[in-house]
């Protein structure tokens, strides 16, 4: 029987190195996302408020958010159903 993910099964204390490894493409996820909404967000700042640029860069800001949610979220689906099958 394989030990749960996470947990080192000589010791059966939490697998940092494990943890670490997992957590760091995840953090790129939501670095590279949340780097372009606020670029986005930094231009629109720059364009000024209100105006049409404005706007539909603010809407693009947030669709650029609402997408990387998705993908951030498959994307941690997608590695959980690896680790349960082994």
């Amino acid at each position: 029987m394989s030990s749960p993910p996470f947990i080192d099964q000589a010791s059966g204390e939490l697998d940092l190195g494990q943890i670490l490894s997992e957590a760091l493409p995840l953090a790129g996820l939501v670095i590279l996302f949340g780097g372009a909404a606020l670029l986005l967000f930094l231009i629109t700042l720059l364009v000024g408020p209100g105006g049409l640029l404005a706007g539909l860069l603010t809407v693009a800001s947030q669709f650029v958010l609402a997408v990387g949610a998705g993908v951030v979220l498959m994307y941690v689906i997608a590695r959980g159903i690896q680790l349960a099958d082994g």
